[in-house]
């Protein structure tokens, strides 16, 4: 068999090579004609077509992702930002920290244990790229509807494959979100994060420059797994059957990758690294484009050099590998036998595979011909963009003209009693201990907050107490039912998270989750949603330093609903001074901050009572969240309160019996005048907390919320045994606990 190299193609024009099989459409195949002015060599045709996959380009995304930018806030906290491996914060005291989610959503369908594992490894080593020590990592996990026998399959296979991973890495899993619902059936969306630490100084770049330096290959021999994998399977639907392209998902191993770890860090330390780039998505060829293409020349890399698992593969295999365990780094020439040698140390593999030159073009060489040839730039950064088609859809204006206000109420405290207890008992808000026992939480000994609270917190500074916190949310109800605000909720709900443990909101990071861009209707949702989380960014003054955008979830026609979720990362001066949700003491009194109206759109209860979606999510007043964001930090510093948790999904009834049921104390709550209990209990209104506040400081804290303008309402005392409302219903909390706690492990029995 002739060797396609880059002489042979110009020589036989009219060859066909498999550009449809590889993801390619019609006319991006006649783009990379026009480019390289002749047809691509097989090689380079493996390379265009993952690094133009819709995964890697954002070619249906990124016109409106310019928002972000075009709308960032003013901020001396950003480092780095959107374009690098991970956005940068700084934290103070030197610190800066990097942060990132990403989506695993469609491998991990496919082979729900390797698909999460390599997820997790993925993003770490996101975070290793940039300089820092992953401390942490979380998981927002969407799943098909809890008693499907599918999600049985998936759900343990992904809990398993995080937690293996994570745990094997020693990294504590501080956050995360599970929720069910039947649009996720065929599609669930497996979302991972991770947190890094490193000083200022010790930032790193994705960039190969100075002619000469040498491009090292290192960590897992590269194998036939995940060919193609990411980055071409996640950027196709799935029929009622099965993606239609199946290539092999990625196989992790965290050693390999804990090994890795070490020695970039070393590495970093001894200052051998010029740029450095992880090899997730689209492998090698996602490598050295990047580098080149960041750069400030060009790149000669001898493909026979990589070290392979399986010496059958082709070249093109070769490039489009997804295998694990793999980063790229430009070393200066005199520092390539210590680089070599501390991988030595580690028991890492490393080859040099080629140099950086001083022209523009990225040359790969196989068996001493020349079988790729093209501008990196051409590859990694100008491939093509779509302005696709949007549309408000045909169904919006009766969907949210099917107001869930109307719907059939409780009349007596029995029923009400009743409904309280199925919507605790529901997926959705049941407890999550079944999927975050699986984790080790605290591994390193700097996890101060971890599930179920509302935020992660890891102590950064051992000596001062400084910490960041983390939280990550997202409500794919709210976001179909409107999307620019569902996208406003969910950064909303976040920010509140981190504020309620008195930890300041900095930035965030998202990992936007959709259907086919193909679709109007879905186009539609995505550009709302974006267009809403940038305008909120602006408002809240949290930029987005990074993010994932992840399109074709869906299955034949039915596309999941639009589901945003946003990570927001916060800063806290000293740990020692969070506030956890628990009630800790009897006594404390119960108060309900801002303000409670009759929004049931989108809600828990609208779903698991009446099967209900419709109307409009809960009003959106970012002015409000930014006010109470810092009336919980401010009362946190200040020792005001005992214990604060964010109201969102469930309303007051779920915060309340988490509050209860962390700290094994009862509440009495009392309604305020001008609500009903019904609405008292399972509104879902945005911008609220509840906060026990020790009697000592009612004065001064009520004081506060008045002066700066907060409705604060005193809604009962934490008493007793039991969750009482006066004059409706009383459950013990024995009976709140086995509600909340067996509901999961029941139906995955």
């Amino acid at each position: 068999m002739t060797l396609d190299t880059v002489g042979h193609a110009e020589q036989t024009p009219d060859v066909e090579l498999p550009w449809k099989a590889l993801g390619l459409k019609e006319d991006e195949y006649q783009r990379v004609r026009e480019i390289l002015g002749r047809r691509p060599t097989g090689a380079e045709l493996a390379m265009y077509s993952v690094m133009w996959s819709e995964h890697c380009s954002y070619k249906s995304s990124k016109v409106h992702l310019k928002q972000f930018g075009a709308k960032a806030p003013q901020t001396d906290a950003l480092l780095v930002g959107i374009g690098e491996n991970a956005g940068v914060v700084d934290v103070g005291e030197g610190y800066a920290v990097t942060f990132k989610v990403e989506s695993h959503n469609h491998p991990s369908y496919v082979e729900p244990y390797q698909g999460a594992a390599t997820g997790v490894g993925g993003i770490v080593r996101d975070i290793i790229a940039m300089g820092a020590r992953p401390v942490a990592v979380v998981d927002p996990l969407r799943m098909g509807a809890a008693d499907h026998p599918d999600t049985k399959r998936v759900l343990p296979g992904v809990v398993a494959g995080i937690g293996g991973y994570g745990n094997c890495l020693g990294l504590p899993n501080i956050g995360g979100e599970l929720v069910f619902d039947a649009c996720y059936q065929g599609n669930p969306l497996v979302n991972a994060g991770a947190i890094g630490v490193m000083r200022h100084e010790d930032i790193h770049l994705a960039k190969a420059s100075g002619a000469g330096n040498k491009v090292i290959l290192y960590g897992a021999r590269t194998g036939g797994d995940g060919i193609g994998g990411a980055s071409i399977l996640a950027s196709e639907t799935f029929d009622a059957t099965k993606p239609s392209k199946r290539p092999a998902v990625q196989v992790g191993d965290p050693f390999q990758e804990k090994l890795l770890i070490e020695c970039t860090l070393e590495a970093f330390a001894e200052k051998l690294v010029v740029g450095i780039q992880d090899l997730g998505a689209a492998g090698l060829s996602c490598a050295t484009s990047e580098l080149a293409s960041n750069g400030s020349g060009g790149m000669r890399v001898e493909l026979d050099d990589v070290p392979l698992r399986d010496s059958t593969l082709s070249p093109e295999e070769i490039l489009m590998s997804e295998s694990q365990e793999r980063m790229c780094a430009v070393v200066e020439p005199a520092k390539v036998e210590r680089f070599l040698a501390i991988c030595e140390k580690w028991d890492v593999i490393a080859t040099v595979v080629g140099e950086v030159t001083d022209g523009n073009r990225l040359e790969i060489f196989w068996h001493g011909e020349k079988i790729v040839d093209v501008d990196p730039r051409t590859v990694a950064h100008e491939g093509p963009t779509y302005d696709r088609p949007y549309a408000r859809p045909s169904w919006q204006d009766a969907l949210q003209a099917d107001d869930a206000n109307r719907l059939p109420r409780p009349d007596t405290g029995d029923e009400l009693r009743a409904q309280a207890l199925r919507v605790l008992s529901s997926p959705n808000v049941a407890s999550k201990a079944w999927v975050t026992d699986q984790y080790d939480r605290f591994v390193q000994g700097n996890t101060v907050l971890a599930q179920p609270e509302d935020a992660g917190m890891i102590r950064v500074n051992e000596e001062t107490g400084l910490g960041v916190a983390i939280a990550t949310d997202g409500n794919g109800r709210y976001t179909k039912l409107d999307p620019y605000t569902g996208a406003q909720l969910a950064l909303a709900e976040a920010y509140r998270n981190v504020a309620a443990t008195g930890a300041k909101p900095l930035a965030i990071s998202d990992c936007l989750n959709f259907g086919s861009p193909e679709d109007p209707d879905v186009m539609w949702q995505f550009v709302e949603a974006v267009r809403g989380l940038a305008d909120g960014c602006l408002q809240l003054g949290t930029p987005v330093t990074g993010g994932n955008v992840s399109l074709y979830n869906q299955t034949g026609e039915a596309a999941i609903h639009p589901t945003p979720v946003v990570a927001v990362l916060g800063v806290i001066d000293d740990v020692a001074r969070r506030t956890p949700m628990a009630f800790g003491d009897e006594g404390h009194l119960l108060y309900l901050l801002g303000e409670t109206r009759e929004e049931f759109g989108g809600s828990v209860w609208s779903q698991v009572v009446h099967d209900h979606l419709g109307g409009l999510p809960p009003a959106v007043d970012l002015e409000r969240e930014r006010l109470l964001g810092e009336i919980l930090i401010s009362a946190s510093r200040d020792g005001m309160v005992d214990a604060a948790h964010d109201l969102s999904d469930g309303g007051l009834l779920a915060a309340v019996t988490e509050s209860c049921l962390r700290g094994g104390h009862g509440a009495r709550l009392v309604v305020p005048d001008g609500l009903s209990a019904f609405t008292f209990l399972l509104s879902e209104s945005a911008g609220r907390a509840l906060v026990a506040v020790p009697r000592s400081e009612e004065l001064r804290f009520t004081d506060m919320c008045g002066a700066r303008g907060l409705p604060a309402v005193r809604v009962g005392v934490v008493d007793g045994d039991a969750l009482e409302v006066q004059g409706e219903f009383s459950i013990p909390l024995t009976e709140l606990g086995e509600a909340h706690e067996s509901a999961i492990p029941g139906l995955l029995a």
